[in-house]
């Protein structure tokens, strides 16, 4: 019986953030419907509503006796629903079938549609907005958004209408679920099946990843917190010493974009309103120079004096018609309620830096993103600018802090539940290459490397554990080189050749002494479409460099570019899709969108394929143990190992690494001829690892 099911639970405000899952201590499962598909039929089971509750467990059997009976499972968004059965006791080991899922497939990575004033935005996969793009029916009132704007909890809603709304979800879901089938019986939809089909496997290994959880140490995180903060005021105290030699007596927020564009550019836009818009038709670096010349102001450092309006104070009185006060005084507007004004000079403030294109445009000015600021790094360190690399760094740092501070610390800290767990939530609709992304915090946004302090937070749920993280070595590289049959990088792939030492002395020989660990973030730039343009010459050499040594790199970019024109869209290696519409050949023999081209077939076969089906695979090796996969990100896996399984789950991990080709052809039907290896750490938490 193929059953359509949908779940309403309460939610939880705790930390500013809204918790709509199962381990919220304070979250209760509200009901649950089903429907089936071939007869129609719905039935609503109440768990925990003010109106309705399930106090002699009669609701639960009868729930429980559907799904005994269910062959098939069908949600709108299976990742919330899944963890909210089996965490409320309920049994479904069964296939499932996600609309949700299976309409972002059949995206083909084009999630963006363009609004009716012309502008672009990201499609929503919601339910509603499924159903709306099919002209389905589907329930369009708000009712429940008016309910909980007025501060009503789901358990308080009344029963007749979240009833009402609940059987309209799972009417809209059934005919969603014939529609996609009918898009999946196209011919030109064949080869998503499996992917399709693949999705949903995955989605089931990360529901039961997310409901096991990965154990925190509160005292660690506290103490990376404390870390943080102090060297983050270390680094402010000698920024503002800095920025006082660079501007003067000019006012200066850290943490505004567009101040510190102001002191990395030394200049300005004039009118910020119509600033992004000036560069839409700019082509060659002429008009784009000449565009910036034409709408911007120079800084110039300034002196500040007291303001002789206000004599200091800030503010001014107004005088009555006989001469007196009013009682209340006014923000003075020559100096802005400051006190003082600024006296402008003749000499340049700032850095001075010229952004060198327009994608370096931003709302603020120029952006002073990390990938910018370690470009003019590069800039700085050629030119003998010492004292400008030093303040570059700082900054970039004080913002990776800044990030580090409330993207995981605080994120951590409020995803916590009191157990001490934190609730890895991963989804697989978000990209368009099919790759991870997290959530409630994404912790696919750390920083590579194996020196990120956050790390030493998660620890072993049990006493004497191990935390273990298996890491694919290379694997972009190593699938570029499968997808493109390049013969020379394959065969530096099965040499062992050191490919970063050899980017630091392509660079060095250019001109630019570069060590192996700055080379890494050219390396495999060119296999996403990173062309050089806007680096040194001598970082620039390397990448010419890259297109001359891969031939066959380079050959297969050029047939991607000629496949998305001819067809509009690229088929993948694995039988995934990437839709590419009004791809076009430019004057210079490229086609438009060139760099998502030459990177999704990479990114998508290596992290948006692989890597999920060899996460299902060892998910499926652990099974008869209590060790329990924890978390993913980009192309590694993180298990959490009872002490005394640790022997097994190496032999796992080594038997997988011998298996990879064969579980890769079992799931895709394709034959690699490029060697894949699994590198595996082990320590007391994720930070203090060594290699086994």
């Amino acid at each position: 019986m193929e059953l359509v099911l949908d779940v309403e639970n309460t939610v939880t405000n705790r930390g500013g953030k809204v918790h709509l899952d199962p381990f919220e201590e304070t979250n209760r499962l509200v009901q649950v419907g089903v429907q089936e598909v071939n007869t129609g039929i719905q039935n609503i089971y109440n768990f925990d509503h003010v109106e309705a509750h399930d106090f002699d467990g009669s609701q639960g059997r009868q729930l429980q006796s559907k799904l005994d009976k269910a062959t098939l499972l069908i949600m709108h968004n299976a990742q919330h629903d899944m963890p909210w059965l089996w965490e409320s006791g309920f049994k479904y080991d069964g296939p499932i079938y996600d609309t949700m899922l299976a309409e972002y497939v059949l995206m083909r990575g084009n999630h963006v549609e363009m609004t009716s004033t012309g502008s672009f935005k990201k499609k929503s996969i919601s339910l509603a907005n499924c159903a709306e793009r099919r002209n389905l029916d589907f329930q369009k009132g708000d009712t429940l958004k008016t309910y909980f704007k007025d501060g009503y909890n789901t358990n308080e809603i009344p029963l007749k209408e979240l009833t009402y709304y609940l059987q309209c979800d799972l009417s809209t879901t059934r005919v969603l679920y014939v529609a996609l089938q009918e898009d999946y019986a196209k011919p030109e939809s064949e080869s998503l099946i499996n992917i399709r089909d693949i999705t949903f496997k995955v989605c089931l290994s990360l529901s039961r990843m997310y409901s096991s959880g990965l154990k925190v140490d509160l005292d660690a995180l506290e103490s990376v917190r404390s870390e943080f903060e102090t060297e983050k005021a270390e680094i402010e105290e000698r920024l503002q010493v800095k920025v006082r030699k660079l501007m003067g007596d000019t006012p200066i927020n850290l943490n505004s974009p567009a101040q510190m564009s102001e002191v990395v550019y030394s200049c300005k836009p004039i009118d910020k309103k119509e600033w992004v818009q000036l560069f839409e038709f700019t082509k060659t670096d002429k008009e784009y120079k000449d565009a910036v010349k034409a709408n911007t102001t120079y800084m110039r450092k300034t002196t500040a004096f007291t303001c002789p309006d206000c004599s200091g104070t800030g503010s001014v009185y107004r005088i009555k018609k006989d001469g007196t006060k009013f009682s209340r005084p006014n923000k003075c507007k020559s100096c802005e309620s400051r006190g003082y004004q600024l006296k402008k000079s003749n000499e340049l403030a700032g850095l001075g830096f010229m952004p060198p294109s327009k994608s370096w445009v931003s709302a603020n000015g120029f952006s002073t993103g990390k990938d910018n600021l370690s470009a003019l790094m590069t800039t700085a360190r050629a030119n003998k600018m010492d004292s400008a690399v030093d303040f570059l760094k700082d900054l970039k740092r004080l913002s990776a802090i800044s990030s580090y501070l409330s993207s995981f610390v605080e994120g951590i800290s409020n995803f916590t539940k009191k157990d001490g767990y934190l609730h890895v939530g991963l989804t697989q609709h978000i990209t368009s290459t099919g790759r991870f992304s997290g959530r409630n915090p994404n912790m696919q946004n750390m920083p590579r490397g194996g020196t990120f302090p956050v790390k030493k937070v998660f620890v072993s749920r049990w006493e004497g554990g191990h935390i273990c993280e298996c890491d694919f070595a290379q694997l972009e590289f190593r699938v570029a080189a499968f997808l493109a049959q390049d013969d020379v990088a394959i065969s530096e792939i099965e040499s062992g050749f050191d490919v970063h030492s050899y980017t630091a002395e392509v660079i060095t020989d250019a001109g630019q002494s570069t060590t192996r660990q700055e080379a890494k973030e050219h390396t495999f730039a060119p296999l996403f479409g990173a062309t050089g343009y806007g680096r040194t010459p001598a970082e620039a050499s390397y990448y010419h460099q890259f297109i001359e040594k891969y031939k066959g790199i380079a050959r297969w970019h050029k047939k991607l570019g000629d496949e998305a024109i001819r067809y509009q869209k690229i088929t993948n290696v694995g039988g995934r899709q990437y839709a590419f519409p009004n791809t076009e050949r430019r004057a210079n023999g490229l086609p438009t969108n060139f760099t998502m081209i030459k990177n999704y077939p990479v990114q998508g076969f290596a992290t948006g394929d692989i890597v999920p089906v060899v996460l299902v695979e060892l998910e499926n090796r652990l099974m008869p143990m209590r060790s329990t996969l924890v978390n993913s990100v980009h192309d590694s896996m993180v298990i959490d190992i009872h002490p005394y399984e640790k022997d097994q789950v190496i032999e796992i991990i080594n038997t997988m690494n011998m298996d990879l080709h064969e579980i890769i052809y079992d799931y895709y039907k394709v034959k690699m001829n490029v060697p894949l290896l699994l590198e595996a750490k082990i320590g007391p938490n994720w930070l203090d690892t060594h290699d086994v």
